[in-house]
This record gives structure tokens, C-alpha cells and sequence, in this order.
């Protein structure tokens, strides 16, 4: 099953995610089909590519919580 959810990047108590689309098997930092998008906590800046998340959804793909309320969808 494949989900769309955050991949940590960044530095120590410097965050910074990517918003993935991955199986849902692996681990969070595991490997990802698709990035499409980027969200910065420290900021509160975010860019996900809206198209892609909708294809994704359409095809069965579920979003983490976080993701959700980021999206806020």
C-alpha cells in the first residue's frame, strides 16, 4: 500500500522534511517513488506540488497525519 508522507532532511534541531510518496513498508527514511513536495517547520513554509498529490489519492495512496493537516485536506 503506498502513502504519502514526510522524509526527515536537515540538520540536528534543524529540521526539514520532503513530502514522499513511498510503500508504506518501509522505514521513514527509507527509499520513496515520488517527492513532491517540501515542508519547512521552522518557517512554516511548505510547496507540494497540488496535481501530483491529487493523482496520488486517485490511485488509493493514503496520507500520514501529519500530511493532512499540513495539506489541509
Amino acid at each position: 500500500m503506498t502513502t504519502i508522507r514526510l522524509t526527515r532532511m536537515g540538520r540536528k534541531k534543524q529540521p526539514f522534511y520532503r513530502v514522499a510518496v513511498t510503500d508504506s513498508r518501509k522505514r521513514r527514511d527509507g527509499g520513496w517513488i515520488e517527492l513532491i513536495g517540501w515542508y519547512n517547520p521552522m518557517t512554516k513554509e511548505q510547496k507540494i506540488d497540488e496535481e501530483r498529490l491529487n493523482y496520488w489519492i486517485s490511485v488509493g495512496a493514503t496520507m500520514s497525519d501529519r500530511v493532512k493537516k499540513i495539506t489541509g485536506k
